[in-house]
């Protein structure tokens, strides 16, 4: 049993990610790897299940440390994806938002549908004030979420990311509770 499941929709549910999960987790990225590798820099050092096994270890110590979570998507019983919060900032009451799907899985409103759950969950159980969402300046699927959820464009961060060898800009989206 999962120690955080939060059902979205009947074909929708956000859960912790367990040990167990390594090779379909692992399976998952790499049927994406160049779609993924794209917009995403730790998907170049993923090479084997035990790569997924440690990411999956160290989500799961950042959700016992109270610091936000990393959960599967399960769309249709199946690992999509992953959307989770990279930190909570519990002084300013703040988190970011950080999501990718399978490639296969694009294209079907999963990824606004559990982004709008994380959004919720941040607002009415984690009790945050705001929450952000950072794009890399091209990444258009990725834009279109905080744009479908109602999030403010802010501005865009220069140089803030590094992909592919280069440094890339980034759009700053937020939504806040007020």
């Amino acid at each position: 049993m999962a120690l955080f499941t939060y059902k979205v929709n009947d074909e929708i549910v956000l859960a912790l990610l367990q040990e167990r999960h390594a090779e379909q987790l692992f399976a998952l990225i790499d049927a994406s790897r160049e779609s993924l590798e794209r917009w995403l820099p730790w998907v170049k050092s993923t090479h084997q299940v035990d790569d997924s096994a440690t990411f999956i270890k160290q989500s799961l110590q950042q959700f016992a440390n109270n610091d936000g979570f990393q959960a599967g998507i399960w769309y249709k019983g199946q690992l999509a994806g992953i959307v989770g919060l990279h930190a909570i900032d519990s002084f300013h009451r703040s988190t970011t938002i950080g999501y990718w799907l399978g490639k296969q899985y694009e294209g079907k409103g999963i990824m606004t549908r559990a982004c709008r759950a994380v959004v919720r969950h941040c607002f009415d159980t984690l009790k945050l004030q705001r929450v952000e969402i950072h794009v890399a300046v091209g990444n258009k699927k990725s834009k279109a979420i905080p744009e479908r959820l109602g999030f403010k464009y802010e501005g865009k961060l220069r140089n803030a990311e590094f992909l592919k060898d280069q440094f890339v800009d980034v759009l700053l989206y937020s939504l806040t509770k007020i």
